[in-house]
């Protein structure tokens, strides 16, 4: 076979490939993709893709269960105490592949009772009482991501008038933005940090205290992350990354804001606050 139909044909089956795969199979494959050409995001996105594919397996479990019911799901209903006894694997797991002390807060976790769990997973699922903070609420976020994804789908629910800064479907903050191809520039849309819906958003407006004036909205960039933007509010200080897939359409939002910490400590070290930290706490 000739070498340039050859080349081609590898080229087609990789494309077909990827389409064959998930979304979340994407994600699992871009994080190990960063991890070899990213080495300060290394240890990050190798403790992430397991978790991802955590995750996969969840989405794939509640599909399972819910394939021959017609029933309607919603996020008032209080699923997150249905997949509870998934909780203790979650958390066996993390303790076997996390870093230090998130493994060590895994275990002690994992050794309180089922109940506490419950209360734990109903508590961020709902949104209701103090915000949980560092590793409680990366282990209830990574655990119940995939739920709150299914449900989202599953739910349908259409955005309606205004675009909102909070998320549509969930009512969490957007954790990242994007910008898709449209005609001759971009489009503009949020991600939700939790349920990872995505919903189109205004250029020129500040999603964490609707700034419209572009004079306080700077953007910044960096020559090693051409296709991530830093976008700034001179007025509530704080900042989301988004990522610009007009410059590279292979890039998943959810992954390469997370390994993109050089732009996060840029932008703390010039005092501007992340609106939501992501899945890492980063």
């Amino acid at each position: 076979m000739p070498c340039s139909v050859a080349l081609r044909t590898e080229a087609a089956g990789l494309i077909i490939a990827a389409m064959s795969q998930t979304l979340r199979q994407r994600r699992i494959a871009r994080a190990e993709e960063l991890a070899t050409r990213y080495p300060f995001a290394a240890e990050m996105l190798r403790f992430f893709v397991p978790v991802a594919r955590f995750q996969d397996e969840s989405y794939c479990s509640a599909e399972k269960v819910f394939k021959n019911q017609e029933q309607s799901v919603s996020f008032a209903q209080p699923l997150a105490v249905g997949v509870a006894h998934r909780f203790p694997g979650f958390l066996s797991l993390v303790e076997g592949i996390g870093p230090g002390p998130v493994a060590a807060a895994a275990r002690e976790l994992r050794n309180q009772t089922t109940d506490s769990h419950r209360e734990l997973l109903s508590a961020f699922w709902t949104g209701a009482g103090a915000p949980l903070m560092g590793d409680k609420e990366f282990f209830a976020r990574a655990f119940l991501q995939p739920y709150a994804e299914f449900v989202r789908e599953r739910a349908g629910k259409q955005e309606n008038g205004p675009t909102p800064c909070l998320c549509p479907f969930c009512g969490r903050r957007p954790g990242v933005g994007v910008l898709r191809p449209l005609g001759d520039g971009g489009q503009r849309s949020l991600v939700c940090s939790f349920c990872l819906g995505e919903w189109e958003f205004r250029r020129i407006v500040c999603p964490g205290c609707g700034e419209e004036d572009h004079a306080k909205l700077p953007v910044y960039t960096a020559e090693q992350f051409e296709h991530m933007r830093v976008e700034c509010c001179d007025s509530c200080r704080q900042y989301i990354k988004t990522v610009d897939l007009t410059r590279n359409g292979l890039a998943d939002p959810v992954v390469d804001e997370i390994a993109s910490i050089p732009l996060d400590l840029w932008a703390q070290e010039h005092g501007y606050a992340k609106l939501q930290v992501n899945l890492m706490l980063l």
